[in-house]
């Protein structure tokens, strides 16, 4: 009985005693490189950084921009996603836009060199996707590859012989089932080239026309493969030069000197490689700092110049979507298909 008794008076004293707090113990605080919603990464912060310039305000909504590329005229082209809607800016800023078929999503674009636009389309972001040609006005419009085909078709890129490279968004991290594919140059067939990812997204060929880059959405990758042909990995010919932290690697371009510039989708940034894959610069969108315009998608090279138009968006944020732009390492890389 007198065990109890002190028992439970011990424990009533230990209930009442009020747990202390030091101000000396350590303590963790924001500072200016990790404050904000998408902190540059520590590995990064080093790295030769500028800002891009605003160069055009395409709406006051927060459209999902993409496929920038510039046609045979010297006008810009890119397409909303979600609006099925694609874009011609030309040098005086004059904007303008013809519709795609409804609920085609269009997300990528390349031109060839006959002038037509061939459009990439996420279709119902399942199994719809596809390919469209189209004339330079919207016109005569061609199927490529089918929705039928079960393809999520989000970029593509033109080699030298005609032919192109496509990314099939479908998958993601526990089940990769996506890739990079190669049309023929009559487009009657179709080539696995490098399957088992998980949400390819960018796509693009080095001035070499043997190097294939490619990026994963979903496992945040960049692949670097060497080609014997236009479908035959070389021997040992394949690498995963770098991991991207956070998200998440999009759209890609090269330039003239074989350096790799990828579009960071959800950090309002471009991250620039050099031709082996060591990242070698980054080009940050204004206002990325305090959470704006992070939808960086896609870029282009105005041809013949380093100049780099940068489509992104604020999304829900506020401040619509635009168009920046910077001067780059070099020359933007001929696009194979062109004269």
């Amino acid at each position: 009985m007198i065990k109890v008794f002190y028992l439970l008076a011990f424990a009533a004293g230990m209930g009442s005693v009020a747990p202390s707090y030091s101000a000396s113990l350590p303590a963790l605080s924001y500072t200016t490189e990790t404050k904000g919603p998408v902190p540059i990464p520590p590995s990064e912060r080093t790295l030769q950084t500028i800002t891009a310039q605003p160069y055009f305000k395409v709406s006051d909504k927060g459209l999902q921009l993409e496929g920038a590329v510039f046609d045979l005229q010297g006008d810009l082209r890119f397409v909303d996603v979600f609006g099925d809607r694609v874009y011609r800016l030309t040098r005086d800023l004059k904007l303008t836009s013809f519709a795609t078929p409804p609920g085609f999503a269009p997300a990528g674009l390349a031109v060839h060199k006959d002038g037509r636009l061939f459009i990439a389309g996420l279709g119902n972001f399942k199994d719809s996707g596809g390919i469209i040609a189209t004339k330079a006005d919207g016109s005569d419009v061609e199927t490529i590859i089918p929705p039928s085909a079960g393809f999520l078709v989000d970029d593509l890129d033109f080699d030298a012989k005609g032919g192109f490279y496509f990314t099939d968004f479908r998958g993601n991290t526990s089940d990769p089932k996506g890739g990079v594919l190669y049309v023929s140059p009559d487009g009657k067939t179709i080539t696995p080239v490098l399957p088992n990812l998980a949400v390819a997204n960018g796509v693009a060929i080095g001035p070499d026309g043997k190097t294939l880059w490619a990026d994963e959405l979903s496992a945040g990758a960049l692949h670097k493969v060497e080609l014997s042909d236009a479908t035959t990995i070389a021997p040992f010919g394949t690498s995963i030069p770098y991991h991207f932290i956070g998200p998440a690697p999009d759209s890609m371009r090269v330039d003239s000197d074989g350096n790799v510039y990828v579009a960071i989708y959800g950090q309002g940034r471009i991250l620039v490689f050099n031709s082996t894959g060591i990242p070698i610069g980054q080009i940050l969108i204004p206002g990325r700092e305090t959470g704006h315009n992070l939808r960086s998608t896609s870029m282009a090279f105005r041809p013949g110049t380093n100049e780099l138009l940068i489509l992104a968006s604020d999304a829900q944020g506020g401040q619509g979507c635009s168009i920046y732009h910077v001067t780059a390492f070099a020359k933007g890389a001929s696009t194979f298909a062109h004269p």
